[in-house]
């Protein structure tokens, strides 16, 4: 665990396993699902199958209805380019990430593009919204293109999409938390994050500590660190109170989210935000109501964003190494498809707790 100290590094040891030759994952088969297959799953014809999904007008609700239940049962997938594509792949890879305005994810793509692109690879961008079943359409339209691999903001997919990935024969790499992956996995331990700052404001002195978040249930990495906080508080025998905001990280919610906890938790000595975002709102509607920051109130995020580096005083955060992650995800799939042998499947880039002003 890091240490209490600046910029205090905290990392895992990355997790080796025996070399694996391209495309050697004994979980999906090298053969992809044809539209044959889906005919007959489906008890149709295969010229009323591509009827159905070319041109859904033409054929009956209960046909339609069959072939695309059998189309989510198999993980099938149109091959959008075929005919100018012999060998069904390109150059392009498909990022999908919860949220094109969160400078979290903008970073972390900076760090994938650029690595690809030298390389000669373009990228196809979707957001999600933090919405599950909204990833699994954008997968399913992306690789319909052909893609050469596929990366994804998270271990987590619905069954329909985990059906679609695990029948897809191309690299996979999932990125921002550290985990059992499909595929290829670079991220971090977002419950050691949060144990992290929940033992730093503990060794500070602070015993009355909230934990303040948004939308736990999509923003689920959130929701880790709230884990490892609240092993951490429970440990020492402390309450480990949550608040949940209904609107994800902005300076707005965040000062929304200090007036809440001093409403309903009016002892509270410290406040633990789920983002810098929310951390930095929190500090400056603070200041604004003439709190002092850490002596009213300490204030913690997470992320390592600049903007909590130019308020006063500094806000001590979790940073989380963005761009790096996206490099690195980037060049070990350009090692993949390049047909060398992945000597390592999970790489954890760590984070490292900067401790400022604010706490």
């Amino acid at each position: 665990m890091s240490k209490d100290s600046p910029n205090a590094d905290s990392r895992a040891k990355n997790v080796t396993t025996p070399a694996l030759p391209n495309n050697a994952r004994q979980r999906r088969s090298s053969d992809q699902v044809t539209l044959s297959q889906v005919a007959q799953a489906a008890g149709v014809s295969p010229i009323t199958a591509s009827r159905a999904l070319n041109y859904p007008d033409k054929v009956s609700d209960s046909a339609r209805r069959s072939v695309l239940q059998a189309v989510e049962n198999l993980g099938y997938v149109p091959n959008l380019v075929a005919g100018s594509l012999a060998s069904s792949r390109s150059r392009l890879i498909a990022v999908i990430v919860p949220s094109l305005i969160n400078s979290v994810f903008v970073e972390v793509i900076k760090g994938l593009q650029e690595t690809l692109e030298a390389e000669g690879y373009q990228i196809l961008l979707g957001n999600t919204d933090y919405d599950l079943d909204r990833e699994y359409q954008l997968v399913r339209t992306f690789l319909g293109w052909s893609c050469s691999a596929l990366v994804t903001a998270g271990l987590r997919h619905n069954s329909a999409c985990h059906t679609l990935l695990a029948n897809w024969d191309h690299p996979i790499m999932e990125v921002m938390e550290l985990g059992k992956g499909m595929d290829l996995n670079v991220g971090l331990d977002h419950v050691a994050a949060g144990r992290c700052m929940a033992s730093h404001l503990i060794d500070k002195g602070y015993r009355h500590i909230v934990y303040v978040g948004a939308r736990l249930a999509q923003d689920y990495r959130a929701s880790m660190r709230f884990d490892g906080h609240k092993a951490v508080l429970k440990e020492k025998g402390f309450d480990a109170p949550l608040l949940e905001l209904d609107t994800l990280g902005s300076l707005q919610a965040g000062a929304e989210g200090l007036a809440q906890v001093l409403a309903q938790h009016p002892h509270t000595q410290a406040i633990h935000f789920a983002n810098d975002d929310l951390a930095a709102g929190a500090l400056l509607a603070a200041q604004r109501q003439g709190l002092n920051v850490p002596g009213d109130i300490a204030i913690a995020g997470f992320n390592g964003l600049p903007l909590g580096q130019q308020v006063t005083p500094q806000l001590t955060t979790i940073l989380s190494p963005r761009e790096e992650m996206g490099r690195l995800a980037a060049k070990e799939l350009i090692r993949r498809l390049g047909g060398k042998n992945v000597y390592r499947r999970q790489h954890d880039v760590g984070f490292t707790l900067q401790i400022g002003g604010s706490t």
